[in-house]
Parts: structure tokens; C-alpha cells; sequence
């Protein structure tokens, strides 16, 4: 049997996207009503992070106890992933012990090298190019609040980062439309843009690109491993905060999300982020439920 593997979300069709956000809806539904569910009793779930990460952690940890199974934390200390052992040699190995693999690491070719020799599915909770399981959250936030995204129009303010390249990959598989605005040399990967459809906008003005936006989106102006650049960046960054000012260009019914953890009087000011448009609490919990239905699609028990 074919294992499948969730590295981008182009390993989605249109239609399983739909079918993971109503279930994940489903599945939080289920939890607020207390309903013992335990699809995953018995199963395990190797998490291996070379990137750290509170929410990621967290919501795979916990989905799995929800659904009855266990979770192995694995640091970068307790592995060598591409040190002193090959991705090949590991994906082999953990593969024959646990039952479905998550992977938080910096290369994204890494994640493709062990999927490639892995016995069970391999899930990317995080590469350099792709964040695909936080916009099966942020799909979901946005469901929930205001039905289906599809025609709606979304704003990326910030760096073109693997944030927004799974945003792009978003935008072509649910049909919204797409405007970033990112500093001149911080645009998405060109590669990812390559393959994108008339729906993506590039703009350098970050007003242009939230004018009609009924979801404004941000992450931070320096990711992990970027900390070196953090002064270059903040200088390139600096009209791109997401503010009063910006948020008032959007729709008047536009919701703002980030991903977290934020800065706030940096990407972010304090009155968006804790103001009435925010949804990122909702965005940070969906992780968990988005999650579930993730696992339980990739273990076979959904279809």
C-alpha cells in the first residue's frame, strides 16, 4: 500500500483540504462535548524537532493522547538526523518503530530525503519552505468566522517566508486571492511562485495589498535561524507592521491572524493583535483539532 505523506499542501487535492477542515470542526466539536473518541489507541507518533516550538509540541502531544495513542519527543540532542547518521539510515530505523512521523527541521530537502525512505506517513511541521499543518489551522479559523474562503481576498504582510509560500499553495487549492506585500528582496521563493496561479499579487506596499482584504495575515520580520539579520531586517521591515492604519484599508469585517509567537511594535502592533479582528487565539487552539484530522486522514481512518 502507498504511504502518504503530508510535506506541502499540494500533497492535498482541493477537495481532501474541505474535507480536513470539516472534519477538524467535527473532531473540536466532539472535544467540547466531552465525546471519547479514540481512533489512534495503541499508535505512535515520533515527533522529531531540530526546530523548538511551544505550539507544535503541544498540539501534537495532545491530539495523540486525545486519540488514545502516545507521542515520543525527540530533540536535535536525542537524534542525528543528518549528523552522524544518515536521513536515509534514521527514516528506516524510526520508521519500523513507531506508526506516523513528524518532522520540525530546517532544510526542506530533509524532510523530502526521509519521506522518501520512510515505512509510515511523514508529516512537515515545519521547514525553511513550508508550513503547511498552520494554514490547516488558519483554513479552519476562517471557516468557523466566516464560512468558506473561496473568492475572498487574503493579505501577506511581511517576508516572503515559508508561511507565505503555503499560503500561496492555499490560495491556488481553495480559490482566494492572494495579495503580499513583502520589502524588495524579501519576496516569496521563486520556485513556489513558479507554480502559482493569476490569483497571487506581488505588491511592495502593504496598504495596496490590504485595500479589500477580508483576512490580513503576518508573521515575524526574522524567523529561527535568522537572528544574525534581525537589525538588517527590521530596518527593511519597517513599514510593515500591521496596524490600525493598515487594518482600516481591509474589509470592515477583515480578520487578522499570526501564526505566533508574535513581536508585538513589530510586525504587529498591540491594537490589532489584541483587538477585535484578531482571531489568533482561535488560530493558535485549531492547531490541535486540525491536527487530529490530519492524523486521522493519514492513518487511513478518514477518507
Amino acid at each position: 500500500m502507498t504511504v502518504r505523506h503530508f510535506l506541502t499542501l499540494r500533497d492535498l487535492s482541493s477537495e481532501q483540504f474541505r474535507r480536513l477542515i470539516r472534519r477538524a470542526i467535527e473532531l473540536k466539536a466532539m472535544r467540547a462535548a466531552n465525546t471519547l473518541y479514540e481512533p489512534l489507541k495503541n499508535k505512535t507518533l515520533g515527533m522529531v524537532f531540530e526546530k523548538s516550538s511551544t505550539r507544535t509540541r503541544v498540539s501534537f502531544e495532545t491530539a495523540m493522547y486525545q486519540f488514545g495513542g502516545n507521542a515520543i519527543f525527540l530533540s536535535p540532542r536525542d537524534t542525528q538526523l543528518g549528523r552522524g547518521e544518515p536521513v536515509e539510515d534514521t527514516a528506516r530505523v524510526l520508521s519500523r518503530m513507531v506508526d506516523i512521523i513528524m518532522i520540525r527541521t530546517y532544510e526542506h530537502e530533509k524532510i523530502e530525503t526521509f519521506s522518501a525512505h520512510s515505512r509510515v506517513p511523514v508529516i512537515n511541521a515545519l521547514t525553511d519552505l513550508h508550513h503547511p499543518c498552520q494554514l490547516l489551522a488558519d483554513m479552519q479559523t476562517f471557516f468557523e468566522h466566516r464560512g468558506d474562503i473561496q473568492g475572498k481576498t487574503v493579505a501577506w504582510i511581511g517576508d516572503g517566508n515559508n508561511m507565505c509560500n503555503s499560503y500561496i499553495e492555499a490560495a491556488d487549492l481553495l480559490g482566494f486571492t492572494l495579495n503580499i506585500a513583502a520589502p524588495k528582496g524579501y519576496e516569496p521563493n521563486t520556485d513556489v511562485l513558479a507554480t502559482a496561479g493569476k490569483q497571487i499579487h506581488i505588491y511592495q506596499d502593504p496598504f495596496k495589498a490590504a485595500t479589500g482584504a477580508d483576512l490580513v495575515v503576518t508573521d515575524v520580520w526574522a524567523s529561527m535561524g535568522q537572528e544574525e539579520e534581525q537589525q538588517q531586517r527590521a530596518a527593511a521591515f519597517a513599514d510593515f507592521c500591521v496596524d490600525e492604519r493598515i487594518m482600516a484599508c481591509a474589509n470592515k469585517e477583515a480578520l487578522f491572524m499570526h501564526c505566533l509567537p508574535a513581536h508585538r511594535g513589530e510586525e504587529v502592533s498591540a491594537a490589532v493583535i489584541d483587538g477585535p479582528s484578531s482571531v489568533v487565539w482561535d488560530e493558535a487552539e485549531n492547531r490541535l483539532h486540525s491536527q487530529k484530522a490530519l492524523l486521522e486522514f493519514l492513518m487511513g481512518l478518514a477518507g
